[in-house]
């Protein structure tokens, strides 16, 4: 009996969390939302939904195949901006070492 009350607290708290989480989630994107509706104001946003809607379009209409490509090279982009990161953080970390 113990177990399964344990177990509920534990998914309850975990609910709580994730809650928390998704709260800060929803609230930076509509702070974001509102940062661009300002930002765009009064500006040409035309030819930048034209370019979304095109980029939108493009995406509908790749193969699985493309499109499977195309997040690999995403990946690929991710991992290498990433291990840029991590070198320089440990070049940093070197040279207060050698202090």
């Amino acid at each position: 009996m113990g177990f399964f009350k344990k177990a509920f607290q534990d998914m309850k708290a975990s609910a709580k969390a994730q809650h928390e989480v998704d709260k800060a989630n929803f609230e930076a994107a509509k702070a974001e939302s509102k940062a661009n509706f300002e930002e765009n104001r009064g500006h040409n946003t035309y030819a930048k939904a034209k370019a979304d809607a095109k980029k939108s379009w493009d995406d509908a209409h790749m193969t699985p195949a493309e499109r499977a490509a195309k997040m690999q090279e995403e990946r690929e982009k991710q991992i290498a901006e990433a291990k840029e990161r991590t070198a320089a953080a440990n070049a940093r970390y070197d040279a207060a070492k050698k202090k």
